[in-house]
């Protein structure tokens, strides 16, 4: 079968397809058919050598997959050939199948396409695990959303909107904050300008920024923390910016504000148990069409690093999804 192989950790473009045995079922594993893979800025980094886990090389890249059920171990109960599923394996989504644990992979309900299904796990419910249950976001509240056109952004623009809030979008071009509209946002700042919080201001209109959701870090961070209004929640997501924001810690004093990190994979290993919860409640939101994933920019398996490429040089918009069966 064909699968991308990271050989050594190097620049993502130079990623190739190689042909590689096909896996074999145990008795309670299924093997998939994976149709869509989708990426995320840590796979690119983790394939340039420059995260902070560095998983032994050769290895597949991948962990956010969609597939259909191709085969059964004999011990296999829940699950039955020609099933659609989604899973987050620790690697292994860059290739034509894969074997999984049965208990792994999750029915994708009929309203989710394959391509955002794959688009959809490990960002969403980061989202949802940090809007919700570490920054307890009200209705109506007003939300910062830093990176909003990237696929972390999306996926918060479309959760925060499910449950109720405003929405402002920073995002460094024109064609990102459109996105960002067309998406959900409420209203959209180009933070790549120098007195951005002036625009951001102007777009409060006096009312209080209640939290910021911050997956860029950088020279964003202090600024957006900055404008945070009393009893605000700043939410540490990640660094896309590859910089880690020093923040003075007077301001949380000033401001009566909270700093909170947000990591999901870290969280639902140490509360396995909770992962479920959360999973089912962004599934009958979906149902329900309160939340509406979507892929972003899609690419062919062949087509991998350059794909990669795009996120290390912040130029994609929304999720970026590998179709592996074409």
């Amino acid at each position: 079968m064909r699968a991308i192989v990271c050989e050594k950790y190097d620049s993502p473009d130079k990623l190739k397809i190689k042909e590689v045995d096909e896996p074999i079922a145990g008795p309670t594993d299924v093997i998939l058919a994976v149709q869509a893979t989708g990426l995320g800025f840590v796979d690119a980094l983790t394939v340039a050598g420059q995260y902070q886990i560095k998983p032994p090389v050769p290895f597949i890249p991948g962990n956010e997959i969609s597939g259909i059920v191709e085969k059964v171990g004999d011990g296999v109960k829940h699950l039955g050939i020609g099933q659609r599923v989604l899973a987050t394996p620790s690697r292994g989504g860059l290739a034509e199948k894969i074997c999984l644990p049965e208990s792994d992979c999750i029915p994708i309900p009929d309203a989710l396409s394959s391509e955002a299904a794959a688009s959809f796990l490990v960002n969403y419910c980061t989202a949802y695990h940090a809007l919700s249950h570490l920054g307890d976001l009200k209705e109506k509240e007003t939300i910062l959303i830093l990176g909003a056109s990237g696929g972390v952004g999306v996926a918060a623009i479309d959760v925060a909107k499910a449950m109720g809030a405003q929405i402002i979008a920073a995002a460094s071009s024109k064609k990102k904050r459109d996105a960002c509209i067309e998406v959900g946002a409420d209203h959209v700042v180009n933070y790549s300008q120098e007195n951005w919080r002036d625009e951001l201001k102007k777009v409060l209109d006096g009312k209080p920024l209640n939290m910021v959701y911050d997956p860029v870090g950088g020279d964003y961070s202090e600024p957006a923390l900055r404008s945070l209004g009393p009893d605000g929640r700043f939410l540490v997501v990640g660094f896309a910016a590859g910089e880690i924001a020093r923040i003075p810690l007077n301001l949380t004093l000033l401001k009566r504000c909270s700093i909170r990190g947000v990591n999901w994979g870290g969280f639902i290993a140490a509360n396995p148990g909770e992962a479920r919860p959360v999973l089912t409640t962004l599934l009958e939101w979906i149902t329900a069409e309160r939340l509406k994933p979507m892929a972003g920019e899609a690419y062919p398996l062949a087509k991998a690093g350059a794909a990669m490429m795009r996120m290390l040089d912040r130029k994609a918009i929304g999720k970026v999804v590998i179709k592996v069966q074409e």
